[in-house]
């Protein structure tokens, strides 16, 4: 490909650039970008990594913000199949366009390009650089062999409730404020009703879950399938979807190889690992003290997006609890991502008791969270409590809370101080 085709293509994404961010809407998203800048400098790599359609370009121009910077996005059609030989002849383009003074670089979705590490190594030496991608895998593998220490990484998720809100023009902090009352609770349960049914994606918004569905589709074809050069396109697919209809659910890999009738166990386990990679889905551990029977438990998986998952099956009331808990389960990871520091973890004992969610500090147990569609105390299954109780008990902590649809309170049950809390409330807050 030469200068001139580059500058076309360079010149094409400016324009479709610029009407977006032209365009009323864009919500600022939670990630501390004054903290993000101070991570550019070189020599230093940015990554914003996370699922496809979540934003990520989008917050690399906010990054840049006036600084002139010099942008291609390699995930268009224009630009497949090049080649890291053809690098150096974009880096011309850029600087036939812009001048050779231009001191910032975004490049979006640059691991389309295989080889394409040695040329980032040897740009960030003299100038900033922002890399975006849709794979975990461009971080842990490719970086990591060629920008050894040369590189700060970010995770980018969907909009959460607060920004959902803010996408719509409400206050979430007034609702906080006023959530007492009759009026503006049922306003933000209708709300949030909306917000598990479209999920994150602001383009499921404005197109319905067609988008979704397409999203979807986009990160099995472009972020698995073509990424990792997969044959037997058949079973991945189909496993994707088990994975999204099970959503909130135990799994091991072995049940997944019967299924899905891949022979290989191994083969299930590097198919599962190019979704969690992809971000389409994640999994948490069952908690234990002891490393190995973590690693040999059953797996509870989730979907990055609600949206996604009400795309692809339809979502029954019996199943609304489940969609909670997905919602809670995303929640945390970007509680984790963005602002804190600590390892979630589902719990089950030998009798088959089960918390939602274990949330671990360094050595310490410190929370236990239980997810129920409830809207009163009598309709809180009193097996979640007693399961409560119980591993309140054996795993030493005491902080205890059930994450409902519409009841808050709390209650001392057997010595033990239990918090329900609704969870639109507990999502703002």
């Amino acid at each position: 490909m030469n200068a001139a085709e580059f500058k076309r293509i360079i010149q094409n994404q400016e324009i479709e650039r610029n009407k977006i961010l032209s365009e009323p809407g864009i919500i600022p998203r939670e990630i501390n970008i004054d903290h993000i800048k101070k991570l550019l400098l070189y020599p230093n790599a940015l990554v914003i990594l996370g699922v496809r359609r979540s934003g990520k370009s989008t917050l690399s121009w906010l990054i840049m913000d006036k600084n002139r910077y010099a942008y291609i996005n390699f995930d268009d059609e224009a630009l497949y199949g090049i080649k890291s030989s053809d690098l150096d002849m974009l880096l011309k383009a850029f600087y036939d366009l812009y001048g050779s003074s231009v001191e910032y670089f975004v490049f979006d979705e640059i691991q389309n390009v295989e080889g394409w590490e040695l040329f980032v190594n040897r740009l960030i030496r003299t100038k900033k650089v922002i890399i975006t991608g849709s794979n975990s895998n461009l971080l842990s593998r490719d970086l990591a062999t060629h920008l050894t220490g040369r590189h700060s990484d970010i995770t980018v998720f969907p909009f959460s409730f607060r920004e959902f809100l803010r996408y719509k023009g409400i206050d979430y902090k007034d609702i906080i404020i006023r959530g007492y009352s009759t009026e503006v609770s049922a306003q933000i349960l209708k709300l949030l009703a909306e917000f598990m049914k479209f999920g994150g994606f602001p383009e499921s918004y404005k197109f319905g879950l067609e988008r979704a569905k397409s999203i979807f589709g986009d990160i099995v074809s472009k972020d698995v399938i073509r990424r990792y050069s997969i044959k037997n396109i058949k079973s991945i697919e189909e496993l994707a979807k088990y994975l999204i209809y099970n959503f909130s659910a135990e799994m091991t890999f072995s049940k997944l190889r019967n299924i899905s009738g891949i022979k290989k166990i191994e083969t299930v386990k590097n198919y599962v690992n190019y979704l969690t990679n992809s971000y389409l889905i994640f999994y948490l551990e069952r908690f234990s003290f002891k490393l190995k029977q973590r690693i040999i438990s059953p797996k509870k998986t989730y979907c990055i997006d609600t949206g996604i998952i009400n795309s692809i099956i339809s979502v029954s009331s019996d199943n609304l609890g489940k969609i909670m808990e997905n919602v809670v389960a995303v929640e945390l990871l970007r509680r984790k991502a963005y602002s804190d520091n600590y390892d979630i973890f589902y719990w089950k004992d030998a009798s088959q008791r089960e918390i939602d969610f274990l949330i671990k500090r360094e050595k310490s147990v410190e929370q236990l969270i239980q997810v129920t569609y409830s809207s009163s105390r009598e309709e809180t299954n009193n097996r979640e409590i007693n399961n409560l109780i119980t591993a309140s008990k054996e795993l030493r902590c005491n902080n205890l809370l059930i994450i409902t649809w519409d009841y808050e309170a709390e209650e001392k049950i057997e010595g033990k101080k239990i918090r329900f809390i609704p969870l639109w409330r507990w999502l703002l807050t």
